[in-house]
């Protein structure tokens, strides 16, 4: 039987990303949360017509205090890769990182862009 409290730190910090992609006029938006992270812990490619967020998180902690020394150090990684809609201009990509938070803009083709058009609706 597994001891209770590895297995829930197995299953810890590292793996996927939590993101969310609106769709605008012109671009689409597409966040991913990265708690404890900076932009120089974080990679962002788009290849075979895959974007790849990657990050790795170092944490070092210690604390002093008496007689003893409490030293705490946390790793872990994160990788999510999902392909960007067709109608992404993929050299146009942008990103920036602000609070733990990636934001990436991905502007449309200027062909997708006036590919929109309104439909009326009749009355039945």
């Amino acid at each position: 039987m597994e001891f209770e409290p590895f297995r829930l730190l197995a299953g810890g910090w590292g793996s996927t990303p939590a993101i969310n992609m609106v769709e605008k006029d012109t671009t689409y938006e597409l966040t991913a949360e990265l708690p404890g992270m900076d932009e120089s812990n974080v990679e962002l490619k788009v290849a075979g017509g895959v974007l790849t967020i990657k990050g790795e998180k170092k944490e070092v902690t210690e604390e002093k205090s008496g007689g003893y020394v409490l030293s705490e150090r946390r790793f872990g990684s994160i990788q999510r890769s999902i392909p960007p809609p067709e109608s992404v201009d993929r050299d146009r990509i942008e990103a920036s990182f602000k609070n733990g938070v990636l934001t990436v803009t991905m502007p449309k083709t200027p062909e997708a862009q006036k590919s929109e058009r309104n439909i009326a609706i009749k009355g039945g």
